[in-house]
């Protein structure tokens, strides 16, 4: 959420730059300033009345003393009425307040310098293309037919069990599951995120610190009865492990790596976008956190995609890294770097991974501050990262590494598979 002060500051600053993600703040800012206004008249008029409260109560005193009972009772009754007329005011102040942050919240984080203006994906930046060239034997399948052949993933009945878009990964694909999440979860380990296992259910308030509500509860799957809901990725539950909280100066930073499932309902999407693996409403994803210091965030950033690379590069795929225009950013992000890996078999890109600062977006929703070095609290900086998403990794490496005798496991899996080829 962005600051009041920071409307207040520089109302035209935040129109502008909210114009590269195509968003016309000034309804909404000129709003907010609106009702900022008014609250804080009515502040400056309740602070009115109560000095006129402490003058009347201390005449009151004095009058008694006076034996004057029947003046002092006349000035009971005018505290009587100042008072009524304080909580007439303080419910005003409060409900401009409400609808202050109510406005407030539907404004996107605003991007960073390094932002372009974009419509959308065929507007991103591509910074770096890395990896292997992939040449595919003859006759070469697309990975839904290779996880058919080889008996990996059984996409009917998962559709039997729950829908489209919940397969049954079954022997051997099951197993290259649990590889991949144990091989990501080792390698963010050894870089020194600290792993934890979050609930795979939020509450409301977890959902909103992190932006996904009021943005994006129809792309979630909601438990109505006990008002929980599914994450759509990991960042929601360990982000929220910070919220409400004030880090000490030797506690920032903090960076923190989780496996979870994910649940996205994926409204919209249809044709060859969902063949296969390509897009799914459960999947597995091994997820990167960081909180920082304003002044370290970027360096943060740059630390997460040289080690989402690095991991990517271990497995032997085709790459590219893009930055992402304004129109294709997230509501939360001040600037995103997707990752996407070559489907050799589909002739496509498919985003793996996305890492992202969100500066102090998230941030001042989660109430979540540091101790500077002089003892003052500060928002702190909050970042993400996939570190990574597993069906569109497997769709590629089924197809990248396919041969006539079978599929090659990648040197850096085999531990943690067990196997070296699937045949």
């Amino acid at each position: 959420m962005l600051t009041l002060k920071m409307l207040r500051d520089n109302p035209g600053f935040v129109v502008e730059k909210l114009k590269i993600k195509n968003f016309d703040a000034k309804p909404i800012v000129d709003k907010v300033l609106e009702l900022d206004a008014m609250r804080r008249s009515f502040q400056t008029e309740s602070d009115a009345l109560l000095a006129q409260q402490k003058q009347k109560a201390a005449e009151i005193g004095q009058l008694m003393k006076q034996g004057l009972k029947d003046q002092a009772e006349s000035a009971k009754k005018a505290v009587s009425e100042l008072k009524a007329r304080s909580a007439e005011l303080l419910s005003k102040m409060d409900e401009a307040a409400a609808m202050m942050e109510s406005q407030l919240v539907l404004l996107p984080n605003i991007p960073c310098d390094l932002i372009k203006p974009g419509k959308g994906a065929e507007d991103n930046e591509v910074v770096k293309m890395g990896g292997p060239e992939i040449n595919l034997p003859e006759n070469a399948l697309p990975h839904w037919d290779l996880a058919k052949k080889y008996d990996l993933i059984d996409f009917d009945l998962g559709v039997k069990i729950t829908g489209a878009g919940f397969p049954v990964y079954k022997g051997k694909g099951a197993k290259l599951q649990r590889a991949l999440i144990n091989f990501f979860l080792d390698c963010n380990s050894e870089d020194g995120y600290l792993e934890v296992e979050p609930p795979v259910m939020v509450n409301k308030d977890s959902g909103f610190g992190t932006g996904q509500l009021p943005d994006k509860e129809g792309q979630m799957y909601h438990a109505e009865l006990d008002d929980f809901y599914m994450v759509p990725t990991a960042e929601v539950p360990v982000t929220n492990i910070f919220r409400d909280v004030i880090l000490g100066a030797n506690e920032i930073p903090q960076r923190l790596t989780a496996y979870t499932p994910c649940f996205r309902r994926e409204a919209g999407s249809y044709g060859k976008d969902v063949r296969g693996l390509n897009r799914l409403h459960q999947f597995d994803k091994v997820e990167i956190v960081r909180v920082e210091k304003p002044e370290d965030s970027y360096k943060a950033l740059d630390d997460m995609v040289a080690h989402v690379e690095s991991i990517v590069n271990k497995l032997g795929l085709k790459y590219r890294i893009l930055r992402l225009c304004g129109g294709d950013m997230s509501f939360t992000s001040a600037i995103t770097y997707d990752f996407e890996l070559w489907s050799a078999a589909q002739q496509r890109w498919l985003e793996i991974s996305s890492v992202s600062n969100f500066e102090t977006y998230q941030a001042n929703r989660l109430h979540l501050r540091y101790r500077d070095a002089d003892g003052k609290t500060q928002l702190a900086h909050t970042l993400n990262g996939s570190s990574l998403a597993l069906p569109r990794v497997v769709a590629a490496l089924l197809e990248a590494f396919q041969t006539p005798d079978g599929i090659v496991i990648p040197e850096a899996l085999r531990p943690y598979t067990g196997f070296d080829v699937i045949d």
